[in-house]
């Protein structure tokens, strides 16, 4: 039976862990400033070209999705945060200190995933608010408000889906034990279909319920039409459960493999 004094002991070491780590900082702030900074560029750039648009275009035109299109390059800091948490772990030995603090590991990988997710969700929280804001504002007359339908929705799920991508970056990296592998791994896979492999039928098959694009339909508000490649014959609810599968099953891989295997 796992000891609540204990566990709240774990967490707070893990708080503390996270603070000393000088990479925390700089990763979040890395996704806060490509998130806001890249989102205001951005829609800037399409407020002037808007009046160029084709009428398919302006018909499927997403303000919500447009202005959330920066979280594509900021969700990157925080898949690398991630990471840092655990691997950092690893590179520096300290992973067997932790474990003998805490012999429990259940309780020791529950308390880092709880900790690194709970600071990701907090810091989420705020980047996609003020992205959004942000966004809106140099949209002018083509962006929208919280107030529309859909559109609270898909702020919150913004939140939802950078946290959960956080937890799959957790357990990833404490499944293959090394920073290095796991950014070599999940970073190129963040980006398959954006680097035009989702054109190829056989891989957009797959590519689709792929976390990063999953993401993308559970920020939609305007669901794209057939022809285009950014739709998706699922909405935002089924992705949200996709996605959970994805952060349980990783998450769940990290917890098997770690209580079988030495430091």
């Amino acid at each position: 039976m796992v000891n609540m004094a204990s566990a709240r002991a774990a967490l707070g070491a893990e708080f503390i862990k996270i603070r000393t780590v000088r990479s925390t900082a700089w990763t979040l702030a890395l996704t806060f400033v490509l998130s806001v900074g890249l989102g205001f560029l951005f829609c800037l750039s399409v407020r002037y070209g808007f009046d160029r648009m084709d009428q398919r275009a302006r018909a499927n035109f997403d303000p919500v999705t447009t202005g959330f299109y920066s979280l594509t390059l900021g969700q990157i800091s925080l898949v690398v945060f991630g990471v840092l948490c655990v691997g950092t772990e690893y590179t520096s030995g300290t992973i067997r200190a932790s474990l003998a603090a805490v012999p429990h590991r259940g309780v020791f990988y529950g308390a880092k995933v709880l900790a690194t997710t709970l600071l990701a969700l907090a810091f989420s929280l705020i980047t996609v608010l003020l992205t959004f804001f942000t966004a809106q504002a140099e949209l002018g007359p083509h962006g929208t408000t919280l107030s529309e339908p859909g559109v609270l929705r898909a702020v919150v799920f913004a939140c939802v889906y950078l946290t959960l991508l956080c937890a799959f970056a957790i357990g990833v990296a404490t499944m293959l034990r090394s920073t290095a592998l796991s950014l070599g791994i999940m970073i190129p896979l963040l980006f398959l279909d954006s680097q035009g492999l989702g054109n190829i039928p056989k891989v957009r098959t797959v590519a689709q319920f792929l976390p990063d694009q999953v993401g993308q339909v559970m920020m939609q508000v305007v669901k794209p039409e057939k022809s285009f490649i950014s739709h998706r014959p699922f909405g935002p609810w089924t992705a949200l459960g996709i996605l959970v599968i994805w952060a349980t099953a990783a998450c769940a891989g990290g917890y098997l493999l770690l209580r079988r295997r030495d430091a």
